[in-house]
């Protein structure tokens, strides 16, 4: 069974289409890995474990950096939790609270 991406939400689809054009096809590049090879075949510099639950996928484009910020679900689910503009050199606390808060949201 391969693993298949989704977004927890369409408000976090949003935070995707609202990225520019480059970093939403970095974006469809790893998930085309995660489904074709594994989510466990795919490796730094696409993916970064951040906490417990929350990997990051790292996008960046000429147009800036972004993260998509990402758990684990039953039945191979990767589901995409938040999606944001990354402007400093660690990932913002606002951000990693509101990808905490809504992965308790995934099953």
């Amino acid at each position: 069974m391969s693993w298949v991406v989704t977004f927890l939400s369409q408000a976090v689809a949003d935070e995707l289409t609202s990225q520019p054009a480059d970093i939403r096809a970095r974006f469809q590049r790893i998930r085309s890995l995660f489904e074709t090879y594994g989510l466990e075949q795919v490796r730094a510099p696409h993916v970064k474990h951040l906490e417990g639950r929350l990997w990051e996928m790292r996008m960046i484009g000429r147009d800036g950096i972004a993260r998509a910020i990402y758990v684990t679900a039953s039945g191979q689910r990767v589901v995409i939790v938040h999606v944001f503009a990354k402007k400093t050199q660690k990932t913002p606390r606002s951000a990693m609270a509101l990808a905490r808060r809504r992965a308790g949201e995934v099953e």
